[in-house]
């Protein structure tokens, strides 16, 4: 069963940067396709970028040029970095694992931006 486990969340001002990291109990990345998610207060869940088994990255567009998720196979840790951060980007981050139709989901990381 996959494990994940995100860190990095905080309290940050607007135009700020963090780094989010998602740490996976085994070397499952050329297997599932991995992602991050984020859930703002009173708004559904939404894609932020993901990873391909092969490698392919996509982003949403209201992070483009601003976010970057990266992967160290030999750590089994994805990372999202996050710069030039705004108020909009408010949310608890989730780190997803997704193979066919069965989805593993990390306990989530608050990033707060303020204004």
């Amino acid at each position: 069963q996959v494990h994940l486990v995100e860190s990095g969340g905080g309290l940050v001002q607007s135009g700020g940067s963090l780094r989010l990291s998602c740490a996976a109990n085994g070397n499952i990345f050329n297997v599932y396709a991995m992602g991050w998610y984020r859930q703002a207060p009173g708004k559904q869940r939404e894609l932020v970028a993901i990873f391909s088994p092969g490698g392919n990255k996509v982003y949403a567009d209201s992070v483009k040029g601003r976010f970057a998720i990266s992967r160290d196979n030999a750590k089994n840790t994805m990372y999202l970095q996050m710069n030039n951060l705004k108020p909009e980007d408010t949310a608890v981050y989730y780190c997803n694992a997704g193979l066919g139709t069965s989805a593993s989901w990390g306990q989530g990381t608050q990033v707060t931006v303020s204004s």
